[in-house]
């Protein structure tokens, strides 16, 4: 007899969804310590984050998943198991394998809601099945070519130690079962990214590295390491037939095909990867008319770059706070962000003057609305379940403190559990919402307050690292049972050790800046008796004032008094 088993995939499917991500890869000659890594921001108003956690499993045979994604019913439909299903805690499992994504939407006529698996089950039966990212990919393929994709066009970031692809995939319409897509591997000694705009140009088009068939045995190029780039054998045919390209096959574009490009999806999505390589390369200002707007100028950006130098997990985990910050886009540098320069803006992105201008706001890679972030490391020479670090924290990447979790932990630390997360109720069990609360007073009084979380972030952050060379040693000689023991413990440690200082940091907060001014401290940082600063507005919200309210403030009289 059959069993039928019912997975998480669903209930974390509806939970996560998310219409803006940003992935930011690195490659492990890029990186300072050979780890291979990529981070993932999950952006969606409206659901708590929390870390997902699918544990080791032995299967029998005829045991089938029961699919229930964020499409259509699909009641009474089943995806086979497999014999074997690895752990899997957040987006890696235990044999360091990592997928993340960002949702590009592309030709929206070419969603198929008759598909059975959206982009969130595929990465999830993916990451339980897969052992490198080739294998990875190979099994995204073939179970869209199985069971149907419903979701819209992705961005996909396949990693594992040694080798980090990026992937894009896009389904074809009602009445058509599949998908097309491509993956290419990042080399080794570049830093790539993809934050909802198709990122994949020409890619190389030689037989022997495309699949003719997903339904046959042609799937032998995951044991060649000399092939780099993969495609459905009717990515460019059936651009053909849906009249989306007409030229010969070397000129052929993912993107222009199946996600054109405008205004809008360059400067709220391909502005983020400029900004993450400008951080790493002094020549990305040539692509600036790319990002706004000027076509003819510039029409993309490179799919990667090679760093000036590599880059450290504190780099990235720094990348992952950005909003253009001494760019011509910095959105602490104008009156737009209030009188503390907020570099965060409400939504719409788009928004309407008096007189009827139409204006819109910048789209950063730290945006209020995460539901949770992370940075994830994976280190080839360690054994896999302390090689593999989710550095993980729920919220804004700007305002919380990356806390490590290991790849083979089968306990999720309270406070990252999706029962202490609700989305519609405080809870000081709760990481999202203790990141929230100390967020939520930052923000209005951002230039005021940063610091003091900076400082929190710092201390935080620092102790961890300082910590993993004690950790290794630790391990060492451990046996994989005692070695995971250990590790559970340490992350649930690391946990708690942020909900503890985030707690210290919010009262803190509430008391410092109580009532619009600044209490003032010690050299210990104790608070004084008495006394207090009134720092008053930042100097470009100072300056926009005359602009937008005439004399009205001007002190004529008062200044007349002092001059005599």
């Amino acid at each position: 007899m059959k069993k039928i088993l019912t997975t998480l995939l669903a209930v974390v499917a509806i939970g996560w969804q998310a219409g803006a991500c940003t992935n930011l890869i690195v490659g492990k000659k890029a990186s300072a310590d050979g780890s291979v890594m990529c981070t993932y921001n999950c952006d969606g108003f409206g659901f708590s984050g929390s870390l997902f956690h699918s544990p080791a499993g032995r299967h029998a045979a005829g045991e089938k998943i029961a699919i229930h994604g964020w499409g259509p019913s699909h009641e009474g439909q089943f995806v086979e198991q497999v014999d074997y299903t690895m752990g899997v805690v957040g987006m890696m499992n235990e044999r360091q394998v990592t997928i993340v994504e960002s949702t590009f939407d592309g030709r929206l006529e070419l969603q198929n809601r008759d598909g059975l698996l959206d982009y969130f089950s595929l990465m999830r039966l993916a990451l339980q099945r897969s052992a490198t990212a080739r294998s990875a990919i190979r099994c995204m393929a073939e179970l869209v070519e199985q069971y149907g994709y419903n979701s819209t066009g992705e961005s996909i970031t396949v990693c594992d130690p040694d080798e980090a692809w990026i992937m894009e995939i896009i389904g074809k319409g009602p009445g058509h079962k599949g998908a097309v897509w491509v993956a290419l591997r990042i080399p080794d000694d570049c830093i790539c990214a993809h934050a909802n705009l198709s990122r994949i140009r020409q890619f190389p088009l030689e037989k022997k590295r495309s699949f003719k068939s997903i339904s046959s045995k042609n799937l032998g190029w995951i044991a060649r390491p000399e092939v780099e780039c993969v495609y459905a054998a009717d990515v460019i045919s059936f651009a053909r037939e849906q009249g989306f390209f007409s030229g010969k096959d070397e000129d052929f574009s993912f993107r222009d095909a199946y996600c054109p490009i405008d205004f809008e999806n360059v400067r709220y999505a391909d502005a983020r990867v400029w900004s993450f390589f400008r951080h790493h390369r002094s020549d990305m200002d040539q692509y600036l008319p790319y990002i706004n707007g000027e076509f003819d100028k510039c029409d993309h950006l490179p799919l990667w770059v090679k760093p000036e130098k590599p880059l450290t997990l504190s780099d990235l985990m720094a990348d992952m706070r950005d909003h253009f910050e001494g760019t011509p886009l910095d959105m602490t540098a104008d009156a737009s962000a209030g009188p503390w320069q907020m570099p965060i803006r409400p939504l719409p992105m788009h928004y309407r003057t008096s007189d009827g201008t139409d204006l819109f706001r910048e789209r950063p890679i730290a945006t209020q609305q995460s539901g949770f972030t992370m940075v994830c490391q994976m280190r080839s020479w360690l054994p896999d379940d302390v090689g593999g670090v989710t550095w993980f924290n729920c919220d804004d990447a700007d305002m919380v403190a990356y806390v490590p979790l290991y790849c083979c932990i089968t306990q999720v630390p309270d406070c990252f559990r999706p029962e202490n997360n609700p989305r519609n109720e405080f809870s000081f069990e709760s990481a999202f919402w203790m990141n929230n609360w100390v967020a939520n007073m930052v923000y209005p009084r951002y230039s005021m307050m940063i610091g003091d979380l900076r400082q929190a972030q710092r201390e935080l952050e620092e102790y961890y690292i300082a910590d993993q060379d004690s950790v290794l040693a630790a391990v060492a000689n451990m046996t994989p049972d005692d070695r995971r023991d250990h590790l559970n413990r340490k992350s649930i440690h690391y946990a708690d050790r942020m909900m503890k200082r985030w707690d210290r940091l919010a009262k803190y907060l509430i008391v410092k800046y109580n009532d619009q001014v600044v209490r003032r401290v010690d050299a210990e940082g104790n608070f004084m008796r008495w006394g207090y600063d009134t720092p008053g507005y930042g100097q470009p919200f100072i300056d926009a004032i005359p602009a937008a309210t005439g004399d009205r403030y001007k002190l004529r009289e008062v200044i007349e008094r002092r001059e005599r």
